[in-house]
């Protein structure tokens, strides 16, 4: 069997407040392999975007191990992990992060330029990310210039661009309408099609149920973890997509103790 592309095991993130210990993370463990789409589900304050910044290495935790494609990414010095994250995770947040004074295109090659790629050659790819999100014409339109929605797309344009082995998405709806959510969603689900790998952190059990697998978090802890027995398709016709007909996805009630 296949090496996972992500194993973590025990992470747990703590923050020190005055004489309070906040614990953030209490020992969280999960493996995914290349090509999953999963979903980590939970209120506010469960944890979930601390885990998201974990696998994205934006934070390092305070205790527990993170092997991305096998690589002890926690033993890399600073700058070896900002390189790892550059060109191996692409991120997609909910408030886009889009520079103002750069166009589409210009926020797309950002990571190239980060990476040092030459400006030919970032052209060329990211002209091709826009076109894959369906944005080719918008490549020299403003931030302002463009919706909600095309904003998200260039976002996922700038994620795919330097070809990621992961993609983690952290609300990647929550500032959208749901008619421009579900375009997000179908974008996702074509990407995942394709054998990209997924993480999308959310608090909507209807979003989840658009991915292939559900972590549900509490607390700091993985409370549960459940497979989607059908994923609802946000490519299908508007009204499936949105009625579901009856398919929605719930989080079932934990087991009795």
């Amino acid at each position: 069997m296949a090496l996972p592309l992500i194993r973590a095991i025990g992470l747990r993130k703590e923050h020190q407040m005055a004489l309070t210990t906040v614990h953030a993370l209490r020992g969280i463990s999960l493996e995914l392999h290349r090509g999953d789409f999963i979903a980590v589900v939970g209120p506010s304050g469960s944890g979930k975007s601390t885990l998201m910044n974990l696998l994205g290495l934006l934070d390092q935790p305070t205790a527990g191990s993170y092997f991305l494609a096998d690589q002890d990414v926690l033993a890399l010095d600073p700058d070896q992990r900002a390189d790892v994250r550059n060109r191996r995770i692409g991120f997609v947040f909910q408030t886009f992060n889009l520079l103002a004074r750069g166009t589409a295109l210009e926020n797309v090659e950002l990571p190239l330029v980060y990476a040092g790629v030459a400006r030919r050659e970032r052209r060329r790819r990211a002209e091709a990310a826009l076109a894959a999100v369906g944005l080719g014409d918008r490549r020299d339109h403003w931030p302002s210039q463009l919706s909600g929605g095309e904003q998200q797309r260039v976002a996922i344009a700038r994620a795919l661009v330097n070809d990621p082995l992961l993609i983690l998405a952290d609300e990647p709806t929550g500032a959208l309408d749901s008619r421009t959510s579900l375009e997000i969603l179908a974008h996702l689900q074509t990407l995942n099609d394709a054998g990209r790998t997924i993480v999308l952190v959310t608090h909507d059990a209807a979003v989840a149920s658009h991915t292939r697998r559900v972590v549900v978090m509490r607390d700091g802890r993985a409370e549960r973890e459940e497979l989607v027995p059908e994923p609802l398709d946000a490519r299908a016709p508007l009204a499936e997509a949105e009625h579901g007909n009856g398919r929605v996805w719930r989080l079932a009630p934990a087991p009795a103790a």
